[in-house]
C-alpha cells in the first residue's frame, strides 16, 4: 500500500469533491467534556432538520392564488412545483436536510442520545449509507460499527488518523485498515444533497480536530460553534479552544453558555447552579470580540430524553431550554443566510 505521506493532497481532493453536495459544514467543539457539547450538537441538527419545512408551510399560497404569488412561490428554492397551480396540494415542500456526524472516536455518546443504539451501518455502491433518525436527518458515528456500547475503542495516538489503527474492542485486538476512521466518514459516507452538516468533536484540541480541519480545507467550513458552562473552570478550556481555532484559522461562529442557570418549571425562578464567577461566557465574549449566540438553561428533563433517545424539543416545546434552542436557530442561522 502507498506511503500515507506521497498522497495527502489525494483525499482532500477527494473530500472536496465529496462535500460538493453539503451546503453548510459546521463544527461543535468545546474545550472540556462534560458541557453538553453532543447534547447540543444533536439538538441543534433536530431544530435544524424541523425549521425550514415548517416556516415555508406557512407561507404556501392556496388554491386561486393571484400570478404574484404564484411568480413568489415558484422562485423559493425549497418549493417543488409539480403542476402550474401553485396551490396546497400541487406543492411539495424541500425540507432543510441535516447530517450529524460524530468522531468523538472514543466515547461516541450520539447513537443514545438520538434513539439509535443497536443500528448499522450498510455498505452500498456509492459508500457507506448513513442512520437516519427522519427522512431529512442523516447520522453517522463510530458507535454503529461496535457490537456492543459498552465495546472500547482505543487507538494509538496519532495513528487515528493514517497507518495501522490498533482497535481494542472487549479485548480483542483488530487491525483496521491503512486509512483514517474520520477521512472514511468524510469521504465515504453517501450523505446525499445536505443543507447543513453537523460535526459533533471531542472535547479538547487533539487529532480529531486538527484532521477534520485539514480534510475540510479545500471544501470549506462555514466555522465553529464552541460551547462552554457558566464557571470559570469551563472558560479557561474554552480560551484555549478560541486560540486553536485562530492558529487552524477557523472561524468562531459563536459561543453558547450551557447549563445557563435553572429555571424552576413550577415558580418559574432562576437559580444559579453553576455561578458565573468570572462573569460567564458573556463577558468572555465581550473581551474576545466573539458572538455569543445564546444561553441554554438546565432542565433534567434534557437528561431524561438523551436517555431515552427522545428530542426534548419536541417532548417538552415551551420549556425554557426548548425555546432557547429555537431561538439560537431562528436569529442565529435563519437570519445569516444559513438557511
Amino acid at each position: 500500500m502507498a506511503d500515507m505521506s506521497s498522497d495527502v493532497p489525494e483525499p482532500i481532493e477527494e473530500i472536496r469533491q465529496k462535500m460538493t453536495s453539503v451546503k453548510h459544514k459546521i463544527l461543535v467543539l468545546s474545550g472540556k467534556g462534560g458541557v453538553g457539547k453532543s447534547t447540543f450538537s444533536a439538538h441543534l441538527a433536530y431544530a435544524l432538520a424541523s425549521d425550514g419545512s415548517k416556516e415555508k408551510a406557512r407561507g404556501l399560497p392556496g388554491p386561486g392564488s393571484d400570478g404574484d404569488t404564484l411568480s413568489q412561490c415558484t422562485r423559493d428554492s425549497s418549493i417543488d412545483l409539480v403542476s402550474a397551480n401553485c396551490g396546497y396540494n400541487s406543492a411539495v415542500i424541500r425540507q432543510t436536510v441535516v447530517a450529524l456526524l460524530d468522531v468523538d472516536i472514543c466515547g461516541p455518546s450520539i447513537p443514545r442520545i438520538l434513539g439509535l443504539d443497536g443500528e448499522q451501518v450498510h455498505q452500498s455502491g456509492s459508500g457507506w449509507s448513513p442512520v437516519y433518525v427522519e427522512d431529512n436527518l442523516a447520522v453517522m458515528s463510530i458507535g454503529f460499527l461496535l457490537s456492543s456500547p459498552d465495546d472500547a475503542v482505543i487507538w494509538r495516538g496519532p495513528k487515528k488518523n493514517g497507518g495501522f489503527l490498533h482497535c481494542f474492542m472487549s479485548h480483542t485486538v483488530a487491525d483496521v485498515p491503512q486509512i483514517s476512521m474520520i477521512k472514511q466518514f468524510l469521504r465515504d459516507v453517501d450523505w446525499g444533497e445536505v443543507d447543513y452538516l453537523i460535526v459533533d468533536t471531542p472535547p479538547g484540541t487533539s487529532d480529531e480536530h486538527l484532521s477534520i480541519v485539514q480534510y475540510l480545507s479545500s471544501a470549506g467550513i462555514d466555522g465553529a460553534v464552541i460551547i462552554t458552562t457558566p464557571q470559570e473552570v469551563s472558560l479557561q478550556d474554552v480560551r484555549k479552544e478560541i486560540r486553536f481555532c485562530k492558529k487552524v484559522k477557523l472561524p468562531v461562529l459563536g459561543v453558547i453558555e450551557n447549563m445557563s442557570g435553572f429555571v424552576c418549571p413550577k415558580c418559574k425562578n432562576t437559580s444559579q447552579i453553576f455561578p458565573p464567577t468570572t462573569g460567564g461566557a458573556q463577558r468572555m465574549c465581550e473581551e474576545l470580540d466573539l458572538p455569543l449566540l445564546g444561553k441554554i438553561p438546565l432542565d433534567p428533563r434534557i437528561g431524561k430524553s438523551c436517555d431515552e433517545g427522545k428530542s426534548f424539543l419536541s417532548d417538552v416545546p415551551d420549556s425554557p431550554a426548548a425555546v432557547a434552542y429555537q431561538s439560537i436557530v431562528l436569529s442565529k442561522f435563519s437570519h445569516k443566510g444559513f438557511i
